[in-house]
């Protein structure tokens, strides 16, 4: 995956204090846009292949999907609505967890988990699916705010172990950088399995897989740019982009009219949850 390393750009800007990023939480778009933006991650072989061989149990979806959806909702949380204190506390649990996840000797792909490069490629997955299911469910956004919500999003890098010279450094150069680090996505048989079985609930009962898995691949679908359902071998036509366009728009335009709690739903929910668990010293992951 590219970098965009320091001597690429002008130094960090940052975002304006008075920017309300509270009107673009959207807390289904996190359930909703979830596993096609797994997929994303999991696009870079060292991802996919440092989630597939993990030997951390207690963080493997298919184990422990409740757990899973917890900690991967209370990180966008914490990165986005957090302070500087639960980002940096949230950070050292996530550390924790990530410290043995490591390519071996028979891995056919080298992988650390605390490589700022694959971060940074993790970090730009949770931007760019932010971006586009804000833009499927909100609609049209101002340029202007969404400049300040990409300026606001490097914390979805910096709460890992990504510096901040290494975000892009605005929504032209990220746009740039996306497009040369999409040129290297490869999902190989065993990886795409593992996905799969992910879209279709493989892990869960057969009668939810049988209820659920059909309209889970078809959101999933959706959701995912071309390059990553070509990856997948999943395919869309231009009817199901239709239908797609106008569920989504549907259930963003009853999301943008909930009061703002509901609307936030389950993102506020979940940092409440990590604020608890710190308050009384429980893990955080």
């Amino acid at each position: 995956m590219s970098v965009a390393s320091a001597s690429d750009q002008v130094a960090p800007l940052e975002p304006n204090p008075d920017f309300d990023l509270d009107p673009y939480i959207y807390g289904v778009a996190a359930i909703l846009g979830g596993t096609a933006n797994v997929i994303m991650q999991l696009s870079s072989a060292p991802v996919g292949y440092g989630v597939v061989e993990s030997t951390v149990d207690s963080g493997k979806v298919k184990k422990h999907p409740i757990k899973r959806a917890r900690t991967t909702i209370s990180y966008l949380s914490v990165a986005l609505l957090g302070t500087d204190e639960e980002r940096l506390r949230y950070r050292e649990a996530v550390n924790t967890s990530h410290r043995p996840v490591h390519s071996g000797p028979n891995s056919p792909v080298k992988y650390n988990a605390f490589s700022p490069k694959l971060q940074l490629w993790v970090a730009a997955c949770l931007y760019k699916g932010l971006e586009d299911t804000l833009l499927v469910m909100h609609g049209p956004i101002e340029p202007a705010a969404l400049d300040q919500m990409y300026l606001h999003s490097a914390r979805l890098a910096t709460t890992l172990q990504v510096d901040r010279s290494m975000w892009p450094v605005d929504r032209v150069a990220f746009g740039e950088f996306w497009e040369r680090s999409v040129e290297d996505i490869s999902i190989d048989e065993t990886v795409r399995e593992y996905l799969y079985g992910l879209v279709m609930f493989d892990f869960l009962p057969l009668p939810i897989r049988v209820w659920l898995g059909p309209a889970q691949r078809f959101v999933v679908t959706g959701f995912l740019p071309q390059q990553f359902r070509d990856q997948m071998g999943l395919s869309w036509t231009a009817r199901d982009q239709k239908i797609f366009d106008r569920s989504m728009g549907a259930i963003g335009a009853i999301t943008r009219r909930l009061p703002g709690p509901l609307r936030k739903f389950p993102m506020n929910f979940y940092l409440a949850d990590l604020r608890l668990r710190m308050r009384f010293d429980r893990p955080l992951v």
